[in-house]
């Protein structure tokens, strides 16, 4: 074929194909109806039909690229999700390890040696925590919130210690208790009176489910109820307290400011 210009492009042209973005320049006909369009047509102008041999037009002027190589997208996929691991690990640590600044450096990056090795910071694992740890995490964090009077923190974190407790049950008389301070805490007296009330029902002595009943009482404003509940509470403490019960042990500054609270309301 003569020398001539590219109808794709515009680009002189000689031979079958132009060599500046790769459109025939030799006439197809139309497998559908016979027609022959111009040379580097890549549809008929009669019937539409898709012409056979014709690549896909190119960018301005340049050279058809490849597609890009499947590798590339599913590259892209794995780092978007390597970053979304790592946002999920900084933004949790607040609540998993309150005391420790967020590992950003140590997670933005890989390890430069072994778990254990100097200068290693390993993320937790959240996946080994069970539905109960996750929720007396939440616990201690809000209630460490509460005594620094650390009201944002407070907001922010209880509606999920107390949806976190929901998720963990069956609950034992230590997430009973744990739970009906929560709601206590946050101004719910009616929810940790209930609460309270539940643990109450299967062991209506027991000192931390008193005092929690005792607490969410007052806040509600029955001096009656309260007074009944706190002088239940010193009747049966020397007897409970001796019983060494581990959710006991667990709380002794508890115990000892409800005894003495206890003492005030009912006139001791």
């Amino acid at each position: 074929m003569s020398a001539g210009l590219c109808p794709r492009c515009g680009a002189a042209a000689t031979g079958s194909f132009c060599a500046s973005c790769g459109a025939s320049l030799a006439p197809v006909t139309c497998p559908a109806c016979g027609t022959t369009p111009a040379a580097g047509a890549r549809f008929c102008n009669k019937g539409g039909a898709g012409l056979a041999g014709q690549p896909a037009p190119a960018a301005s002027g340049t050279p058809s690229a490849a597609p890009p190589a499947r590798a590339d997208g599913q590259l892209a996929w794995w780092l978007a999700g390597g970053m979304l691991v790592i946002l999920i690990i900084i933004v949790a640590w607040p609540v998993i390890n309150p005391s420790e600044p967020p590992p950003a450096a140590a997670a933005a990056r890989p390890a430069a040696g072994p778990p254990g090795a100097p200068g290693v910071v390993s993320p937790p694992d959240l996946s080994t925590m069970t539905p109960r740890e996750a929720a007396d995490r939440l616990f201690n964090r809000v209630m460490a919130a509460v005594e620094l009077e650390d009201e944002a923190t407070v907001q922010q974190f209880l509606p999920m210690a107390i949806q976190a407790y929901d998720i963990a049950r069956p609950l034992d008389d230590d997430g009973v208790y744990h739970l009906a301070t929560l709601k206590r805490a946050g101004g719910d007296f009616a929810g940790a009176l209930a609460t309270a009330q539940e643990g109450l029902a299967a062991k209506p002595d027991h000192l931390l489910m008193l005092a929690a009943a005792g607490d969410a009482a007052e806040g509600a404003g029955d001096e009656a109820g309260a007074k009944t509940y706190w002088r239940h509470f010193l009747d049966v403490y020397d007897v409970q307290h001796a019983l060494g019960l581990e959710e006991y042990l667990g709380h002794p500054d508890v115990l000892e400011e409800a005894r003495a609270h206890a003492r005030e309301v009912v006139g001791e």
